[in-house]
Order: C-alpha cells, then structure tokens, then sequence
C-alpha cells in the first residue's frame, strides 16, 4: 500500500535570505497537542501536492504565499513520516495575509536558527530543520 502524501511550508519571512522560520504549536490531535510544526496537512486525491499546501495553508493559517524551492530528503523524494506517512516539504514566503493559528494549532511564532531548539519540534520535523540549517540563508547557525 503506497504512503499517503502530507505536505509542509518552511515559511521564512524571505526567500532570497532567510532570518526567521514560522512554528506551528499543535493543537490537535491530543497525541501531537503541544508540539510544534512546519504547517502544512494532508494531499487530498487528485490534488497536486503544491497546490495542497496552498490550500491547507490558507485553512490553517489564513495567508496566500509564494513557494521556493522544495526541501529535499538527502534520498528518495519525501521524507518518512511514519508507516503510513511521508512528507515533502517548500520552502516559502508569505504573500498575502497574516499567519493566524485558525485550525489545529493555538499559537504560532516566527524563530531564528537559533531558537528553533527552544521548541519541541514534531520528530518527523527534526531532519527537515536540519536541512534548513544548512542551507545559504541558514548557514553558521
């Protein structure tokens, strides 16, 4: 049975040269209550997978962005979630709207590199932000 798609933003306040990256607190479901995330949700049928985290990022946070480059997994295509998850994961900048926790989560913050061990980050999140963390705008931190 293939794993079913979820996707997820790593949301800088700038594309060419990130400073700051937004965190997602969950509020939902009890057994991720209180950890936090990259946003981003499932890929419905049929759906193409940027065009999703478009869609669950207008739901979860009320905002329109623009996406970058996608954040690749050092091999295969998306990275392991679960059994039954995987994940990839965009790069991206807000271009309309405010970020609002508006469903699954209750709080939200924008931290640089060096705040972002000061929250208990989902487990299938970690090695995304360790991409990051090398990556041009991220680097030395």
């Amino acid at each position: 049975m293939p794993l079913a798609l979820v996707v997820g933003a790593a949301l800088v306040d700038d594309l060419r040269a990130p400073g700051r990256l937004l965190a997602a607190r969950r509020s939902e479901p009890p057994s991720l209550a209180g950890r936090w995330e990259l946003p981003g949700g499932k890929v419905e049928p049929g759906e193409a997978p940027r065009a999703a985290l478009r869609r669950e990022l207008r739901e979860e946070l009320g905002v329109e962005v623009r996406l970058g480059d996608e954040v690749r997994p050092p091999e295969g295509a998306a990275w392991p979630l679960s059994e039954r998850y995987e994940m990839r994961v965009w790069l991206g900048a807000v271009a309309a709207g405010r970020p609002a926790p508006l469903l699954a989560h209750d709080e939200l913050r924008w931290l640089s590199p060096g705040q972002w061990s000061d929250v208990d980050w989902l487990d299938g999140d970690r090695p995304v932000l360790e991409a990051l963390r090398s990556r041009a705008g991220f680097a030395g931190c």
